[in-house]
């Protein structure tokens, strides 16, 4: 019963399409939701090839481009504050601070360092982080290529209303196929390595993003709405790979490199996800399809996901629009996104502010 309210026509279909219009017949093949059971193994496959890609290509290219993990000295070990670490909070308030020194017998700054170290110790080195940023430069790179591999020869790709004919009878193409599958089975992986990847301040809001994106992903891909997922895919990595190549170069420390990148970045950046993106795509989804069909479910369904990925643009480009603020000023260090590792001596100004509000920088757990 639930499986056939959840399939009902008129949830996924404009009027008067039915499912039994949409079977594989005179050389037409359609996306079916038993297709994307394949991105599981696809994004099994993709988390071993990082895993080779980062051990074989990644750690040697580091080495080449300089970078270093910073060599961290390991805290005393001490029972009482590593539980309170662990159970209580990471970063303790100054009243906190004052409890757990009568438990230790320790001074205020003592226990202070102890936490500001035990923190550092915590974060992830620069391998890993460039590891990270690598693999992901290489796989929005090919998707790229493929991407426009898989559409410059399409009419759509020139001309949006292309998107709608004929809609939803468009057969699927083996581009098409392969782009989704990949494509979907990346996020999926993410998902997959999350809690081993470097957490930043924008963690939840990349949470969001990749469930945004494979919901959005597997709804047109039942819907048939292909041409125009192909097309988001496109638009939304092209700018990534400038992203991690620029992140790429900050790990390196090649400053001038990666903001020299950093600014084409922020200009592709601002061209696809705020203007063609909504200007173009989701005009093209919210204004052409009523000249075919009225509205239902699906249509609304869709739009909705894209404004969702709309907001999170818009939330990115706050963050970059204040890195191109530091960068004009020349105080631009590293991404806005990333916790900076802590002094770990400091000055009483420094532990003043640490502790204030019981946070670090205006950030808990952070990378």
């Amino acid at each position: 019963m639930l499986s056939e309210w959840f399939w009902w026509d008129r949830l996924w279909l404009p009027r008067p399409v039915m499912w039994a219009d949409l079977q594989d017949s005179e050389g037409r093949v359609y996306a079916r939701a038993s297709h994307l059971y394949t991105t599981l193994p696809v994004a099994v496959l993709l988390l071993g090839l990082r895993a080779l890609y980062e051990r074989l290509i990644a750690v040697p290219v580091a080495e080449a481009l300089g970078v270093k993990d910073k060599i961290r000295m390991r805290v005393s070990h001490n029972p009482i504050l590593e539980k309170y670490y662990k159970t209580h909070s990471k970063n303790p308030t100054q009243a906190d601070i004052k409890g757990v020194c009568k438990k230790v017998g320790w001074s205020e700054r003592q226990v202070e360092r102890w936490f500001r170290k035990r923190r550092n110790q915590d974060r992830p080195g620069l391998l890993k982080k460039f590891k990270e940023a690598s693999w992901r430069f290489a796989f929005y790179l090919c998707s790229s290529f493929g991407g426009v591999l898989a559409l410059y020869d399409k009419p759509w790709f020139y001309d949006l209303r292309e998107v709608w004919a004929g809609f939803p009878k468009q057969s699927l193409l083996d581009s098409q196929y392969w782009y989704y599958i990949i494509e979907m089975s990346f996020y999926g992986s993410l998902l997959f390595s999350v809690a081993a990847d470097v957490k930043r301040k924008d963690f939840k809001e990349q949470l969001v993003h990749h469930w945004a994106t494979l919901t959005l992903l597997s709804f047109s891909w039942c819907a048939n709405y292909i041409r125009i997922g192909t097309l988001v895919m496109l638009v939304h990595d092209t700018s990534d790979v400038l992203l991690e190549s620029a992140k790429m170069f900050n790990y390196a420390g090649w400053e001038t490199t990666c903001n020299s990148i950093f600014v084409v970045f922020a200009l592709v950046f601002m061209v696809t996800r705020l203007i063609i993106f909504p200007f173009w795509l989701i005009h093209c989804t919210w204004v052409y399809p009523l000249d075919q069909f009225e509205p239902f479910f699906g249509y609304y369904f869709f739009n909705v996901m894209l404004v969702v990925l709309l907001l999170l643009h818009m939330f990115w480009a706050s963050l970059i629009l204040r890195m191109v603020k530091k960068f004009l000023f020349g105080k631009l260090k590293g991404d806005e996104r990333s916790d900076e590792e802590e002094d770990e001596e400091g000055s009483d100004e420094d532990y003043k502010h640490t502790y204030s509000n019981g946070s670090v920088n205006g950030l808990s757990n952070g990378h």
